[in-house]
């Protein structure tokens, strides 16, 4: 995943995101660069525009959003109604009940 972040933090400071750049900022933070994963994470990256997936990804989450805050209310909702069928149980039941454990 780190990878991933350095790859962002590369292309919002403008530059290219290459193994060089990516190996950079890896060992800036501490990370030693695995030559695989920068080879593999630059070359997938090459035919992908990162503004648009960026931009694809916020309004997904936006349009999510509502649609999940309906599902709560509905659960919320649910959960009233088994709460209200709930049969009624008259104290000498209680006490017949309690009476069967102890005897």
């Amino acid at each position: 995943m780190e990878y991933v972040y350095g790859a962002l933090l590369i292309h919002s400071a403008g530059k290219e995101i290459d193994e060089g750049n990516l190996r950079k900022v890896m060992e800036e933070a501490g990370i030693k660069a695995d030559d695989a994963r920068l080879k593999a994470l630059v070359s997938s990256l090459k035919e992908v525009n990162i503004e648009d997936v960026i931009k694809n990804a916020s309004v997904q989450q936006v349009a999510a959003a509502p649609a999940a805050g309906h599902h709560e209310e509905k659960a919320k909702e649910k959960k009233e109604e088994a709460k209200d069928e709930k049969p009624e149980v008259s104290e000498e039941d209680a006490m017949a009940g309690l009476s069967s454990l102890f005897g």
